[in-house]
């Protein structure tokens, strides 16, 4: 295309991770021209990821240029694409709740932010902003594709799919190829020799291939090095950060036959197997990181702080390629130039064996036509069954979002895996009451109306 893309950063007051996406944006020749149109409710942390951009910009001797807005709308007018990157009721409140208040209950949790009554809770905090997004995108840039990297990342982009078809979107994690380096960095094997194939739901893909080309050009399939290298205690390798061991998935591994691409202390929390009242002995073979999420919020409030600083007083800022797709897709789609990325998009037949309406984590093609995912076809048999026990929670959320019908938001929490496992109907129904009660200024409105099928009694 000609000229330069207009890119709107919605969420900019995340600064690191805007620093990551936009640093990407202008090392590629292409784009480093590009108008960046950074938006926050937070007026402080706008202003700082403003400085940030513009040292990038200097530090790198490009021509882009940097505006602020803290009107949505007007920061969405003529953009090409479109980042998503926020957390409705951040740390404080509405984390610190959706942590407490399960924990009264003995249900326990890692991270909380994609699936269990954590997830459902920041889907229905979530979606309803993420709706608002696509309306202003429909009346001021209704071409423009949205890169949406905002968990629950399954349900919003189920979501979005339902109430806003005609929205380009993507969902974007860096599960698949992180999770590919790990492995790689556990066998002592150049990543760049690697190849893989990946599908399934995000935080929920398998690799279903993964495999070490050799030097006459075959490739040699690396699951029985990996199972053999766990078995004989070689991995995980001692040394990794003691609160997440990755202990979790290596154990599905002998179970399952393929490896998943999200993190242990993600996946002990999607199943009934590794968090149980009563059994220490589970969280302590495993490695079972409970309450990750919340330490790791008060290790980034307390990091920014001297990172802030250290911006501001920088002449430069250091520029260093992050593993995040959004360059690339902008790229392809401004160039033609194509590249393949792992996105998450509505099903649409892709899996086969998944419904066609749910969110699929897959193989896509990128492009000057935009992101076109590849068929998977059927997984095996074992990898869809546990699929669905998560899918069918999203869509129950979903469900709940679309109809404004209070009582779906309980359905989709007696289906969690994790939560059925632990707690009685009664337990969980009154959770789900005091957590709606909890987040009700972050809410819409219908979350607080009384159930029409009341439960027996």
């Amino acid at each position: 295309m000609a000229g330069h893309p207009r890119i709107t950063f919605i969420g900019a007051g995340s600064t690191v991770f805007m620093k990551n996406i936009i640093g990407d944006v202008l090392q590629r020749p292409a784009l480093s021209g590009a108008a960046i149109a950074l938006m926050d409710i937070d007026p402080q942390r706008l202003e700082e990821s403003a400085l940030v951009v513009n040292k990038l910009i200097a530090t790198l001797g490009v021509k882009a240029k940097a505006e602020t807005y803290s009107d949505q709308r007007r920061a969405l007018a003529g953009a090409d694409f479109v980042v998503v990157a926020f957390q409705i009721g951040g740390y404080e409140p509405c984390t610190v709740t959706d942590f407490e208040v399960p924990k009264k209950y003995g249900l326990r949790q890692t991270i909380a932010d994609t699936l269990g009554v954590g997830g459902i809770m920041r889907g229905l905090r979530t979606v309803p902003h993420l709706w608002k997004i696509c309306e202003d995108m429909l009346a001021v840039c209704p071409d423009a594709i949205m890169l949406q990297y905002v968990n629950p990342m399954a349900i919003n982009t189920w979501a979005i799919a339902e109430k806003y078809p005609a929205i380009r979107q993507v969902g974007l994690c860096h599960s698949v190829q992180g999770t590919a380096m790990e492995l790689a960095h556990d066998l002592d094997i150049p990543y760049e020799e690697i190849r893989y194939r990946s599908a399934g739901i995000n935080h929920m893909a398998f690799f279903l291939e993964f495999e070490h080309r050799q030097a006459d050009g075959s490739y040699r399939n690396l699951y029985p090095e990996l199972v053999r290298a766990y078995r004989e205690g070689r991995a995980p390798k001692p040394g990794w950060n003691p609160r997440c061991p990755n202990k979790v998935r290596y154990e599905m591994l002998t179970r399952l036959g393929y490896f998943v691409t999200e993190s242990s202390e993600h996946f002990a929390e999607y199943t009934p197997y590794f968090i149980k009242e009563g059994r220490e002995d589970l969280i302590e073979k495993f490695g079972i990181p409970l309450d990750e999420y919340p330490k790791r919020c008060i290790e980034q409030i307390e990091r920014w702080k001297g990172q802030a600083e250290a911006y501001r007083s920088a002449e430069t800022i250091e520029v260093t390629p992050s593993k995040e797709y959004a360059s690339s897709i902008i790229n392809s789609v401004w160039t033609g130039e194509p590249s393949v990325i792992y996105g998450n998009l509505r099903n649409n037949g892709c899996i086969s064996s998944l419904p066609a309406n749910c969110a699929v984590e897959v193989p896509c093609l990128v492009d000057r036509g935009g992101i076109q995912p590849t068929s998977v076809g059927a997984l095996p048999p074992q990898l869809t069954a546990l699929m669905r026990t998560n899918i069918n929670v999203q869509e129950l959320t979903v469900a709940a979002l679309m109809t404004e019908r209070r009582e779906h938001i309980f359905h989709a929490a007696m289906m969690d895996p994790h939560t059925a496992a632990e707690l009685d109907l009664d337990q969980i129904w009154s959770l789900v009451d005091d957590l709606l009660l909890a987040h009700r200024d972050w809410l819409p409105g219908w979350t607080q109306s009384p159930v029409r099928q009341a439960k027996a009694s």
